[in-house]
């Protein structure tokens, strides 16, 4: 797409990722959340994700943000460290664009650069015929697993679909003492002694 910009996300563009969000929550399956929440709820998880060094990236073109992607811990445990969790949402007139795409791109590369091994996607609704399954596909993610009837949502059960994507030598390279996990561990550690 001519004059796109993918960057970093900034505060300000939480009233756009909020209305984003709220449409993909009200109309889509993609997130299991019911009710969409609130500005100062999307500015909470954004600072959250911000203070721990996670990427979170926004599409703009022509000063209108069209998608995001972020990635935060697959889960608290500090074994999981070098496992990020991504999601991707785009706004319903920027669908179909290769919005997705450059956002996702994006995303890979800074969590490359940060030092993570494994991107997971947990996709709600993952059947193979997905826009975000897809996507996955196409940039190399491998398919690890699919949890039936997980999710109840406009009115009928949804299957998710876990997809996976090895980085910077993945689980066959020891961790990388440098990396931003490694830094992140290591002070969490030192804070606590």
């Amino acid at each position: 797409m001519s004059n796109m910009e993918i960057r970093a996300a900034t505060a300000a563009d939480l009233d756009r990722i909020t209305e984003i969000y709220a449409d993909a929550v009200r109309h889509g399956t993609a997130s299991y959340e019911l009710e969409p929440p609130s500005r100062a709820e999307m500015g909470n998880r954004f600072d959250s994700l911000a203070a721990g060094g996670f990427p979170y990236m926004a599409a703009e073109k022509n000063g209108v943000v069209l998608g995001y992607a972020y990635a935060g811990p697959f889960r608290p445990r500090p074994a999981y460290r070098f496992v990020i969790e991504d999601s991707v949402y785009v706004a319903p007139e920027a669908k179909g664009q290769g919005v997705g795409s450059l956002l996702m791109l994006a995303l890979i590369e800074t969590a490359r650069a940060a030092g993570f091994r494994q991107i997971i996607a947990v996709i709600g609704d993952g059947h193979a015929d997905s826009a975000s399954v897809r996507l996955h596909e196409k940039l190399g993610f491998r398919h690890s697993g699919r949890l039936e009837g997980s999710g109840f949502k406009h009115g009928r059960w949804l299957d998710t679909v876990f997809m996976q994507l090895s980085l910077n030598g993945g689980a066959d390279l020891p961790p990388d003492p440098e990396s931003l996990p490694e830094r992140r561990f290591r002070a969490q550690k030192e804070l606590r002694n």
